[in-house]
């Protein structure tokens, strides 16, 4: 039973009191506690609590993410400190005021940084070129910065389920190579985790909730300006397969927690040569034995 809106955090005051709501809530905090226990999230062997930044674009996903961790704080479920971070990369007609005034009436912990990468980005990407590459990594650079100088152990995005699908398939249909957005990774320097809490949940679930919630969305002007993504191109092969067959994301997503290295190419990752050597010790696990079909 979710609580009354004078008894949680000020970013769920004024939720919707419909059941559908409350299912959707319950929905999206299970499963965000699910990728934070599944994928070992919490620093429990910490000397001091872990302090996290929640990086806040103004996009649904983010505004969901960073409800949805307080809700776990609020309910003792989440023993960090959660400081929310809005990178402002200059971009034309950002409307720079709209963070820093929501989150002071959310009476939530927050910094918000200006650095102007766009003009970076549109000065060097070719015309025609995608934006979203060198965008992506001059913003990580800044953020992983930031982190360090708030003394935070974890930078934390809200890249949600069909995020995570649709990079699956960019990879597979553009870079030859299985691989995805993993939910958790330390970053190159070896000093920071970068996690994504949101991995379990559907954007359509943080579409609905950041809607319901009537949060101030922000769009991005600069990669949601450009015609022809990639990414765009893989979202529409992923709606078409769902609307075919509705639950067809979920499916595939489980499979990407389902791998058999035995049962695919890569060996590096399956000693196929050893399995013709009489030396070689069979595992006791059938799913990594090869079999004819």
């Amino acid at each position: 039973m979710l609580d009354d809106a004078d008894d949680i955090h000020p970013l769920f005051y004024g939720a919707p009191k419909t059941t559908e709501f409350k299912k959707l809530r319950k929905r999206i905090v299970q499963n965000a506690r699910e990728a934070i226990e599944h994928y070992g999230m919490i620093e429990r062997d910490a000397a001091e609590t872990p302090k996290w930044l929640v990086c806040l674009s103004g996009g649904k996903d983010s505004y969901t993410l960073l409800a949805v961790l307080h809700e776990l704080k609020w309910r003792g479920l989440l023993p960090v400190e959660l400081l929310a971070c809005n990178l402002d990369q200059g971009q034309p007609g950002f409307p720079a005021t709209v963070l820093p005034q929501f989150l002071e009436k959310m009476g939530v912990p927050h910094r918000i940084e200006y650095q102007n990468t766009y003009s970076i980005v549109v000065d060097k990407v070719p015309a025609g070129r995608t934006f979203c590459a060198l965008c992506s990594r001059l913003r990580r650079g800044n953020l992983y910065r930031i982190a360090r100088e708030e003394g935070c152990s974890a930078v934390v995005l809200g890249h949600h389920r069909d995020d995570i699908l649709e990079t699956f398939f960019m990879n597979l249909f553009h870079g030859g190579r299985l691989a995805t957005m993993p939910p958790k990774l330390v970053n190159e320097d070896g000093d920071l985790f970068v996690y994504r809490p949101l991995a379990h949940v559907a954007e359509a679930d943080c579409e609905k909730f950041a809607t319901a919630m009537r949060y101030p969305i922000i769009p991005c002007d600069l990669c949601g300006s450009q015609d022809g993504l990639q990414r765009q191109q893989v979202k529409a092969i992923l709606d078409g397969w769902e609307k075919n067959s509705p639950g067809r994301r979920q499916v595939m997503f489980r499979a990407l927690t389902n791998a058999r290295p035995s049962h695919l190419l890569d060996s590096d990752l399956f000693d196929f040569k050893s399995l013709f050597t009489k030396s070689v010790e069979i595992e006791e696990n059938p799913r990594d034995i090869p079999r004819l079909r």
